[in-house]
Protein backbone atom coordinates (compact mmCIF):
# COMPACT_ATOMS: atom_id res chain seq x y z
CA UNK A 1 0.00 0.00 0.00
CA UNK A 2 2.88 2.46 1.01
CA UNK A 3 4.27 1.65 -2.52
CA UNK A 4 0.83 2.70 -4.43
CA UNK A 5 0.85 6.03 -2.24
CA UNK A 6 4.22 6.82 -4.34
CA UNK A 7 2.33 7.50 -7.49
CA UNK A 8 0.06 9.95 -8.53
CA UNK A 9 -3.52 8.93 -9.83
CA UNK A 10 -2.42 9.60 -12.88
CA UNK A 11 0.11 7.08 -13.01
CA UNK A 12 -2.43 4.44 -11.22
CA UNK A 13 -4.99 5.15 -13.77
CA UNK A 14 -2.72 4.83 -16.88
CA UNK A 15 -1.37 1.88 -15.29
CA UNK A 16 -4.73 0.77 -15.14
CA UNK A 17 -5.80 1.38 -18.62
CA UNK A 18 -2.65 -0.23 -19.84
CA UNK A 19 -3.86 -3.26 -17.90
CA UNK A 20 -7.21 -2.81 -19.65
CA UNK A 21 -6.02 -2.44 -23.33
CA UNK A 22 -3.93 -5.92 -22.85
CA UNK A 23 -6.77 -7.29 -21.50
CA UNK A 24 -9.23 -6.36 -25.01
CA UNK A 25 -5.98 -7.02 -27.30
CA UNK A 26 -5.63 -10.85 -25.85
CA UNK A 27 -9.39 -10.78 -25.80
CA UNK A 28 -9.83 -9.84 -29.79
CA UNK A 29 -6.98 -12.31 -30.69
CA UNK A 30 -8.79 -15.11 -29.06
CA UNK A 31 -12.27 -14.23 -30.69
CA UNK A 32 -10.39 -13.92 -33.81
CA UNK A 33 -8.90 -17.26 -33.47
CA UNK A 34 -12.40 -18.55 -32.97
CA UNK A 35 -13.19 -17.20 -36.07
CA UNK A 36 -11.16 -18.87 -38.41
CA UNK A 37 -12.16 -22.29 -36.50
CA UNK A 38 -15.59 -21.56 -36.60
CA UNK A 39 -15.17 -20.68 -40.64
CA UNK A 40 -13.05 -23.96 -40.72
CA UNK A 41 -15.44 -26.53 -39.24
CA UNK A 42 -18.38 -24.70 -41.57
CA UNK A 43 -15.99 -25.56 -44.43
CA UNK A 44 -15.72 -29.19 -43.21
CA UNK A 45 -19.37 -29.41 -42.41
CA UNK A 46 -19.58 -28.57 -46.40
CA UNK A 47 -16.61 -29.91 -47.94
CA UNK A 48 -16.15 -33.18 -46.00
CA UNK A 49 -20.19 -33.91 -44.72
CA UNK A 50 -22.79 -32.90 -46.91
CA UNK A 51 -20.82 -33.48 -50.40
CA UNK A 52 -19.77 -37.32 -48.47
CA UNK A 53 -23.67 -37.38 -48.34
CA UNK A 54 -24.51 -36.43 -52.05
CA UNK A 55 -21.24 -39.42 -53.01
CA UNK A 56 -23.30 -42.10 -50.41
CA UNK A 57 -26.83 -41.17 -52.02
CA UNK A 58 -24.98 -42.09 -55.25
CA UNK A 59 -23.78 -45.30 -54.42
CA UNK A 60 -26.84 -46.38 -53.05
CA UNK A 61 -28.78 -45.74 -56.14
CA UNK A 62 -25.43 -47.68 -58.10
CA UNK A 63 -26.29 -50.62 -55.49
CA UNK A 64 -30.04 -50.66 -55.86
CA UNK A 65 -29.61 -51.03 -59.74
CA UNK A 66 -26.94 -53.54 -59.29
CA UNK A 67 -29.53 -56.10 -57.52
CA UNK A 68 -32.34 -55.09 -59.65
CA UNK A 69 -29.77 -55.92 -62.61
CA UNK A 70 -28.95 -59.49 -60.81
CA UNK A 71 -32.38 -60.78 -60.12
CA UNK A 72 -34.14 -59.29 -62.85
CA UNK A 73 -35.63 -62.62 -65.46
CA UNK A 74 -35.93 -59.70 -68.36
CA UNK A 75 -31.97 -59.58 -69.24
CA UNK A 76 -29.60 -62.62 -70.05
CA UNK A 77 -26.02 -62.84 -68.57
CA UNK A 78 -24.10 -60.87 -70.58
CA UNK A 79 -26.81 -57.84 -70.22
CA UNK A 80 -26.44 -58.52 -66.83
CA UNK A 81 -22.92 -58.58 -66.70
CA UNK A 82 -22.77 -55.03 -68.39
CA UNK A 83 -25.09 -53.08 -66.72
CA UNK A 84 -23.31 -54.04 -63.00
CA UNK A 85 -19.99 -52.94 -64.64
CA UNK A 86 -21.26 -50.28 -65.96
CA UNK A 87 -22.55 -49.02 -62.26
CA UNK A 88 -19.40 -50.46 -60.61
CA UNK A 89 -17.39 -48.04 -63.08
CA UNK A 90 -19.70 -45.58 -61.64
CA UNK A 91 -19.05 -46.29 -58.21
CA UNK A 92 -15.48 -46.00 -58.73
CA UNK A 93 -15.48 -42.68 -60.45
CA UNK A 94 -17.26 -41.46 -57.11
CA UNK A 95 -14.22 -43.21 -54.89
CA UNK A 96 -11.91 -40.82 -56.27
CA UNK A 97 -13.79 -38.34 -55.23
CA UNK A 98 -14.43 -39.48 -51.55
CA UNK A 99 -11.44 -40.44 -51.04
CA UNK A 100 -10.40 -36.67 -51.78
CA UNK A 101 -12.26 -35.72 -48.58
CA UNK A 102 -11.03 -35.71 -45.09
CA UNK A 103 -11.90 -38.82 -43.36
CA UNK A 104 -11.53 -40.02 -40.06
CA UNK A 105 -10.33 -43.39 -38.79
CA UNK A 106 -14.52 -45.30 -38.81
CA UNK A 107 -15.29 -43.65 -42.03
CA UNK A 108 -11.93 -45.18 -43.40
CA UNK A 109 -12.65 -48.64 -42.22
CA UNK A 110 -15.72 -48.38 -43.70
CA UNK A 111 -15.12 -47.44 -46.94
CA UNK A 112 -12.41 -50.00 -47.38
CA UNK A 113 -15.17 -52.67 -46.22
CA UNK A 114 -17.57 -50.91 -48.50
CA UNK A 115 -14.69 -51.13 -51.51
CA UNK A 116 -13.59 -54.98 -50.83
CA UNK A 117 -17.58 -55.25 -51.13
CA UNK A 118 -18.15 -53.55 -54.61
CA UNK A 119 -14.35 -55.83 -55.87
CA UNK A 120 -16.22 -59.18 -54.49
CA UNK A 121 -19.51 -57.97 -56.48
CA UNK A 122 -17.30 -57.50 -59.68
CA UNK A 123 -16.09 -60.78 -59.57
CA UNK A 124 -19.26 -62.45 -58.65
CA UNK A 125 -20.99 -60.69 -61.36
CA UNK A 126 -17.87 -62.40 -63.83
CA UNK A 127 -18.65 -65.75 -62.96
CA UNK A 128 -22.42 -64.91 -63.06
CA UNK A 129 -23.45 -66.08 -59.39
CA UNK A 130 -26.36 -63.63 -59.53
CA UNK A 131 -27.43 -64.18 -55.82
CA UNK A 132 -24.24 -63.96 -54.76
CA UNK A 133 -24.35 -60.20 -56.14
CA UNK A 134 -27.37 -59.44 -54.65
CA UNK A 135 -26.02 -60.40 -51.38
CA UNK A 136 -22.88 -58.71 -51.59
CA UNK A 137 -24.77 -55.80 -52.67
CA UNK A 138 -26.50 -56.33 -49.81
CA UNK A 139 -23.99 -56.07 -47.33
CA UNK A 140 -22.54 -52.95 -48.89
CA UNK A 141 -25.50 -51.26 -48.22
CA UNK A 142 -25.52 -51.80 -44.65
CA UNK A 143 -21.99 -50.64 -45.03
CA UNK A 144 -23.55 -47.10 -46.80
CA UNK A 145 -25.99 -46.78 -43.92
CA UNK A 146 -22.93 -46.84 -41.22
CA UNK A 147 -20.98 -44.43 -43.29
CA UNK A 148 -24.32 -41.96 -43.25
CA UNK A 149 -24.27 -42.37 -39.38
CA UNK A 150 -20.88 -41.45 -39.18
CA UNK A 151 -21.50 -38.59 -41.56
CA UNK A 152 -24.32 -37.51 -39.54
CA UNK A 153 -22.07 -37.85 -36.36
CA UNK A 154 -19.32 -35.59 -37.28
CA UNK A 155 -21.46 -33.07 -38.87
CA UNK A 156 -23.72 -32.81 -35.56
CA UNK A 157 -19.56 -32.89 -33.32
CA UNK A 158 -18.72 -29.83 -36.20
CA UNK A 159 -21.64 -28.06 -35.63
CA UNK A 160 -21.74 -28.35 -32.05
CA UNK A 161 -18.26 -26.88 -31.82
CA UNK A 162 -18.92 -24.21 -33.74
CA UNK A 163 -21.77 -23.25 -31.87
CA UNK A 164 -19.43 -23.55 -29.07
CA UNK A 165 -17.20 -21.01 -30.48
CA UNK A 166 -19.75 -18.71 -31.46
CA UNK A 167 -21.02 -18.76 -27.90
CA UNK A 168 -17.72 -18.00 -26.63
CA UNK A 169 -17.18 -14.83 -29.09
CA UNK A 170 -20.20 -13.52 -27.68
CA UNK A 171 -19.04 -13.44 -24.14
CA UNK A 172 -15.55 -12.22 -25.13
CA UNK A 173 -17.43 -9.52 -27.21
CA UNK A 174 -19.31 -8.28 -24.20
CA UNK A 175 -15.99 -8.62 -22.24
CA UNK A 176 -14.79 -6.52 -24.34
CA UNK A 177 -17.38 -3.90 -24.10
CA UNK A 178 -17.25 -4.00 -20.54
CA UNK A 179 -13.55 -3.06 -20.33
CA UNK A 180 -14.52 -0.03 -22.85
CA UNK A 181 -16.67 1.38 -20.05
CA UNK A 182 -14.15 0.98 -18.14
CA UNK A 183 -11.50 2.74 -19.76
CA UNK A 184 -14.40 5.67 -20.35
CA UNK A 185 -14.73 5.87 -16.75
CA UNK A 186 -10.97 6.29 -16.31
CA UNK A 187 -11.11 9.18 -19.28
CA UNK A 188 -13.68 10.58 -17.25
CA UNK A 189 -11.85 10.83 -13.81
CA UNK A 190 -9.14 12.33 -15.63
CA UNK A 191 -11.02 14.75 -17.67
CA UNK A 192 -13.39 15.67 -14.52
CA UNK A 193 -11.25 14.83 -11.72
CA UNK A 194 -8.69 17.04 -12.62
CA UNK A 195 -7.67 19.86 -10.61
CA UNK A 196 -7.93 23.32 -11.82
CA UNK A 197 -4.82 24.98 -10.43
CA UNK A 198 -5.45 28.13 -8.70
CA UNK A 199 -3.25 31.24 -9.08
CA UNK A 200 -3.40 33.19 -5.84
CA UNK A 201 -1.43 37.11 -7.05
CA UNK A 202 0.48 38.45 -3.84
CA UNK A 203 -0.05 42.25 -4.78
CA UNK A 204 3.24 44.35 -4.22
CA UNK A 205 3.87 46.61 -1.86
CA UNK A 206 3.19 49.73 -2.08
CA UNK A 207 6.57 52.13 -3.25
CA UNK A 208 7.54 54.91 0.13
CA UNK A 209 8.19 57.37 -2.73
Amino acid sequence: MKDLKKYSNKTKAAFIILIVMFIILMSNFNTLQNSKKTNEDINTIYKDRLVVARYIFQYTNALYSIKTDAVTTTLNDIQKKNQITLALKNIENIDKLYLKTVLTSKEKTSLNIFLASCSEIFKEAQNKNWSQVNNLSTQALETLELLSQIQSEEGKSKLTNSNTLYTDNTLLGQLQIALLVILGGIALYLLIGKKNKITIKIPEPQSMN
